[in-house]
């Protein structure tokens, strides 16, 4: 059976998660996959650990597309993939991988997840999450202090000097390339709901 490939793309904060796993949860009775485009940040083990720490994680060079492509076309032809995992603390690639099997439903989430084009191309649907500025810095405000253990400052300083700016010029120009927009994320339960229908017509029409 062909595999149905998703692409739910927004700005940080915008509700993606949310409005991926109502998605997912909407889908019983055929098997979904969640793939995260920040799985696929490039490695850099071959950089020195402060060079590292100049990445910018909001901008589209930061993510391995082409490994990201190779593995849902091997997904797409029956074949099992390892997916790379990220580490944090050390700003690379991790050791560790995650077995992924062919499913019906591959959703690719990520902010970029419709920033490249031969990724786009894949993709049977292509969602954008619309959430207003002052909402999405709200969410990573509250994510950052409570779950990262960061200050308000710092999480103000990086949102102002790094993400908004990454934002404008790379994340919201995708906007034009959805074949829906779900505005406020996963609060918006008729779009979801519709969105849902969508996908599992292309399933059965697949099937």
């Amino acid at each position: 059976m062909a595999t149905t490939i998703i692409g739910i793309a927004g700005g940080s904060g915008s509700g993606k998660t949310s409005v991926t796993n109502k998605i997912m949860n909407n889908l019983e009775g055929h098997s979904v996959a969640l793939i995260e485009q920040d799985y696929y940040y490039k490695d850099q083990s071959h950089l020195t650990f402060e060079q590292r720490l100049q990445t910018n994680y909001d901008h589209p060079f930061a993510f391995d597309n082409d490994l990201l492509i190779q593995n849902l076309k091997a997904l797409q032809s029956g074949q099992s993939v390892e997916v790379p995992t990220y580490d944090y603390t050390n700003h690379t690639r991790s050791d560790k991988t995650i077995a992924f099997q062919p499913k019906d439903v591959i959703i690719v989430e990520g902010i970029f997840a419709l920033e490249n084009e031969e990724l786009r191309n894949m993709m049977d649907v292509k969602i954008y999450v619309d959430t207003d500025a002052d909402l999405r810095i709200l969410r990573r405000l509250v994510r950052d202090t409570k779950e990262r253990g960061r200050t308000m400052e710092s999480v103000i300083d990086q949102y102002l000097t790094v993400v908004r700016p990454m934002h404008n010029q790379f994340i919201e120009p995708t906007k034009k390339f959805a074949d829906i927009i779900i505005p406020e994320g996963g609060s918006n339960k008729v779009a979801i709901d519709i969105m849902t229908t969508k996908i599992q017509a292309l399933v059965r029409k697949k099937d």
